[in-house]
């Protein structure tokens, strides 16, 4: 029996992370199915949780907002000045959540989220803010990136913590009168306004910063996790009940629904599954939960290629020796991959230097060539992924039956710095949606979303 050579290996992990044309429209039919279902039931695997939000701004909203970002391992506070131009002036601070807090209580979580508020006001707008005065009172946007039962335009309940976190006593709890209740204690005249998922907030940003002859559809994050928000009709929303959707039809006709997307097709009938992909879930806090996520987003990419080059190492088809970082879990973050993929020096002299440095092992360039095709692998697996979902939002709402173009805001390390992550996403869209349709899709960063998206939805509180 001959063995097989790095070449072989590689090649049958390529395969691995390949997706058909076939299973692109394959996972976007199953994506439309499973979105319905959430839409008319409430505990499908996907969520699709309405947001209460029912207009988009118009980039001539006007005011001065709070908005904090809890998203992953940073917190965020910023103060919005809208200028009523599309343009706004932004300021922020952003600190780290300890690592402690992410599996601590309720409590001091929220008391350590309330004190930078505190201190963020008394730094920053101070000149603006007068205590005494309930007629000062700042309105503030919760961008909150986690899993609720929204029942409010500021009121929701966590159902599940996602990116490490794992606080047990937060879960069935409303995080605004958490966040409310922290802010109260230390006698700051400042109300929850709103509560938004991140990717909410990446909608409502886009659609004040660009606004012109497409609408917004789309916000998208893919940064540490991944999740979208999109525009829908109101009526599709059956599971609000009729009374609900009569009282909200008054004043719209539509809501911006929050898919959860991360958790789509756990059951993995079409997003495939590999053995690397099982064992990086095996090393998360949810296991056999976000299973899209796990293998799309930035928190876990890099772990995926050093659990793929620890296999090929145990096979003794890489590197002539094993090193205690090639042994560190999540050693590895998805700049690695970025850096690689960017790497087109004739000897990959970039990846030669990344992996000595991170992994502490010497390469041959057949070696590097092999790590740079595995990544490219992973890559294209990833914004093959998201774009079979985006179009599969393309096909649910029949936008591009409606209107000339759409407008997709998107934010995230992901899409901002992967090299070719957009090009290969809309190749995916393209092959669902057909070329005709793709080209009438329009993208753009949208800067600050959490931030900005957060104190426009205050702005529609």
């Amino acid at each position: 029996m001959t063995s097989q050579s790095l070449s072989e290996a590689v090649a049958e992990i390529v395969d691995k992370f390949s997706i058909s044309e076939q299973r692109l429209k394959s996972i976007s039919d199953e994506f439309i199915r499973l979105s319905k279902l959430g839409l008319h039931h409430e505990g499908e695997s996907m969520s699709m949780i309405p947001s209460y939000v029912t207009s988009i701004p118009n980039g001539k909203e006007k005011g001065t907002f709070l908005a904090v970002d809890l998203g992953g391992t940073n917190f965020r506070v910023c103060s919005v000045h809208l200028n009523g131009d599309n343009t706004y002036d932004l300021l922020q601070t952003k600190t780290s959540i300890p690592r402690e807090l992410m599996v601590g209580t309720s409590k001091d979580l929220f008391a350590f989220l309330a004190k930078r508020v505190e201190e963020f006001i008394k730094t920053h707008l101070s000149e603006k803010f007068d205590e005494d005065s309930v007629d000062h009172q700042l309105k503030l946007g919760f961008t909150f990136s986690f899993p609720v039962n929204q029942t409010a335009i500021n009121r929701g309940t966590l159902l599940r913590w996602t990116k490490g976190f794992d606080i047990k006593d937060t879960v069935g709890q409303d995080v605004c009168k958490l966040l409310q209740d922290e802010l109260d204690a230390l006698n700051l005249k400042v109300h929850v306004a709103a509560l938004v998922n991140d990717t909410v907030g990446t909608l409502m940003s886009r659609s004040y910063s660009s606004p012109g002859q497409h609408s917004t559809l789309m916000g998208i994050i893919i940064g540490t996790g991944t999740n979208c928000a999109y525009v829908e009709s109101l009526d599709a929303v059956v599971k609000l009940g009729e009374s609900e959707l009569a009282s909200l039809a008054k004043t719209s006709n539509m809501m911006i629904i929050n898919t959860e997307w991360g958790s789509f097709d756990t059951a993995r009938a079409v997003i495939g599954s590999t053995e690397y992909d099982d064992s990086v879930d095996q090393r998360t806090p949810n296991k056999g939960m976000h299973l899209f996520e796990k293998r799309i987003s930035g928190m876990f990419l890099g772990e995926l290629l050093r659990v793929v080059l620890t296999d090929l190492r145990s096979k003794n088809l890489l590197f002539s020796s094993s090193s205690p970082q090639l042994e560190t879990e999540w050693i590895l973050d998805t700049s690695a991959l970025s850096r690689i993929e960017a790497d087109f020096s004739q000897n990959l002299i970039a990846t030669r230097t990344l992996i000595s440095t991170d992994l502490g092992l010497e390469t041959t360039l057949e070696e590097r060539k092999a790590i740079k095709t595995i990544v490219s692998a992973i890559g294209k697996r990833s914004a093959y992924l998201a774009g079979a979902v985006v179009a599969g939002i393309l096909e649910l709402t029949s936008a591009l039956d409606k209107s000339a173009g759409v407008d997709i805001g998107m934010d995230g390390s992901v899409i901002e710095f992967y090299p070719g992550y957009e090009s290969l996403m809309r190749e995916a869209v393209s092959a669902v949606v057909g070329q005709e349709k793709e080209a009438r899709v329009h993208i753009g960063i949208a800067k600050d979303g959490s931030g900005v998206g957060a104190a426009l939805c205050a702005v529609v509180a």
